[in-house]
């Protein structure tokens, strides 16, 4: 999962976006990009780069950075002095032409992730279920969340940056699309009379409101997109309270989900009373606090152990089997046998 971020996080996360760092502001770096400019960029001493630099779309100038960069940080290292970010991140090293590596392995280690519960989805739950095909498209809202994600840690552009923040909103709102449809049972019912491992007959019409739903989400991740495209500056803050609140409510519905059975607010399953409450429900309020502690990470930012591990990398990193365990749960909430009593 990526982006069930507690308000706290998101916050933090704003007003580091809005802030100018302290290492690119001071006069040391400035100095330090005139001269690498002048000693390797000019068309009289201009240095030709390395192949995964020039694939990965490093220029002279952005080369100058990461030099400057390292040495002053360095430096400071050696004095004992503190260390700066530079353009709102930390200072990486760098391998391949990846500016932090260790967010891309750990990106591309939560595409892993998903591919896994992909799998799974598409092996253990029935055909015939009326929530697989939006837990089959979830998954793949997640792969393509992940790639971009690893793409953004790899090159940090305008473009990379707009793809995965894109990509990200997208699995998030679409997490909530279709927990709203399962937990208020507006999904479409198939003619078949009992859920089955066979393959299902056409399913009956969507309502109104599941239709009206669909409308909604779509219009609103449009009016996202397009909001965030057409101005002349991205707006961070706008984007970070737009994912907070999605996401948000995407955990608290889950939360009232897991409640005990003495206090249910949902029937959880359509053929059972609101006191039905198998003991796997409970997963679902423990992945909210997996979640919610692990996106304390960010909270702890502190800079990258040997300039290779920050508090962001450990976020990705722990997502990863909190995927795992959220596909194991869809799994099991979709194979209770309580499914089976659904009718047309």
């Amino acid at each position: 999962m990526r982006a069930h971020l507690p308000w706290a996080v998101l916050i933090a996360a704003a007003v580091g976006t809005v802030w100018a760092s302290s290492g690119d502001r001071s006069p040391e770096f400035e100095n330090c990009l005139k001269r690498c400019g002048n000693a390797r960029c000019s068309t009289a001493h201009h240095v030709s780069l390395s192949i995964p630099l020039r694939l990965t779309g490093w220029t002279c100038e952005d080369d100058c950075k990461y030099s400057c960069m390292q040495d002053i940080t360095s430096r400071n290292i050696k004095l004992g002095d503190r260390v700066h970010q530079y353009y709102g991140k930390w200072p990486f090293w760098r391998l391949l032409g990846m500016q932090e590596p260790a967010s891309v392995a750990f990106s591309l280690l939560n595409f892993w992730a998903h591919v896994r519960g992909l799998a799974k989805v598409r092996r253990e739950i029935p055909d015939a279920h009326p929530m697989k095909r939006y837990y089959i498209l979830w998954a793949f809202t997640g792969l393509n969340a992940w790639i971009w994600s690893a793409v953004f840690h790899t090159r940090d552009l305008s473009i990379t940056e707009r793809l995965d923040y894109f990509s990200a909103a997208l699995t998030i709102l679409y997490a909530l699309y279709y927990t709203v449809i399962r937990l208020f049972h507006l999904y479409p019912i198939p003619q078949r009379n009992r859920l089955t491992l066979a393959t299902p007959e056409p399913p009956l019409g969507t309502s109104v409101t599941h239709k009206a739903w669909s409308l909604l989400c779509i219009l609103v991740y449009v009016t996202h997109v397009s909001y965030l495209t057409l101005l002349p500056r991205f707006d961070y803050v706008y984007n970070i309270v737009f994912n907070m609140v999605i996401g948000l409510t995407h955990n608290a519905l889950w939360l009232l989900y897991s409640l005990p059975a003495s206090i249910s607010v949902f029937r959880r399953f359509p053929s059972r009373p609101k006191s039905y409450r198998p003991a796997f429900v409970t997963s679902a309020g423990i992945f909210v606090l997996f979640t919610t502690a692990a996106s304390a990470l960010e909270l702890f930012d502190f800079p990258p152990i040997l300039r290779v591990i920050d508090a962001h990398s450990l976020w990705h990193l722990a997502t990863a089997p909190i995927a795992l365990i959220w596909y194991n749960f869809l799994v099991e909430d979709a194979r209770d046998e309580s499914w089976r009593e659904v009718r047309a």
